[in-house]
């Protein structure tokens, strides 16, 4: 097996589309090497850690509704192609995504890691659910078969953040700047979101050269 490490963000759409992606080939090509872990990356490190209004940071990122809706079209064109539905008039909050990252890590203890990244994308761009409120995340984690109670009691305390925090640090500080981003057997970074025949091409040569 080969280590496919992805770094990304649950509040990230083109981490969302481009993981959808990589899902096809991986679907077309069942026999794939990849062992895949995923990786914090907050694209707002900055913000509250009870987040923003939705109105006030569009605002602020994209000078408002306009602007947004501008820089939006091109996702939701590529999201409409993947496949998926996401629904940006339904969320009411940007969320500060430290507790989302620690579920996901705890969820990587019980081999539910990939399953719990793709259920955080879908209930913040499927539903527009605050993926930043605790009860919301015991909820979905409940919703994998997880201790809901133990998950809401984890994230009452600070466990695990100051890892987070310094996983974080740690790919910017090796130049990562955006994400999504790929990093195939620790050695070749793939970044953004690309198409799923690209992903067919990397498995195919992967696997002629493994003969």
């Amino acid at each position: 097996m080969l280590k496919l490490d992805i770094i990304s963000d649950p509040i990230c759409p083109w981490c969302y589309i481009g993981k959808t992606e990589l899902d096809k080939a991986l679907a077309e090509r069942p026999d794939h090497p990849f062992e895949i872990e995923w990786h914090p990356f907050q694209l707002n490190p900055d913000m509250p850690r009870e987040g923003m209004e939705r109105r006030a940071y569009l605002e602020a990122k994209f000078g408002g509704k306009d602007g947004a809706i501008r820089a939006y079209a091109p996702v939701l064109e590529r999201a409409e192609a993947a496949g998926l539905r996401i629904d940006f008039a339904a969320i009411k909050r940007t969320p500060n995504t430290l507790d989302a990252h620690r579920l996901i890590h705890w969820a990587g203890i019980e081999g539910l890691q990939d399953r719990m990244s793709m259920a955080l994308f879908a209930a913040y761009f499927d539903e527009g659910r605050d993926i930043g409120d605790h009860e919301v995340l015991a909820d979905i984690a409940d919703s994998l078969s997880m201790d809901a109670a133990m998950i809401r009691h984890l994230l009452e305390t600070d466990a695990d953040a100051d890892d987070i925090r310094a996983r974080d640090a740690r790919f910017r500080e090796i130049g990562i700047t955006g994400v999504p981003t790929f990093i195939v057997a620790s050695q070749h970074a793939v970044p953004g979101c690309q198409p799923a025949d690209m992903w067919l091409k990397v498995i195919d040569e992967l696997a002629a050269k493994a003969e």
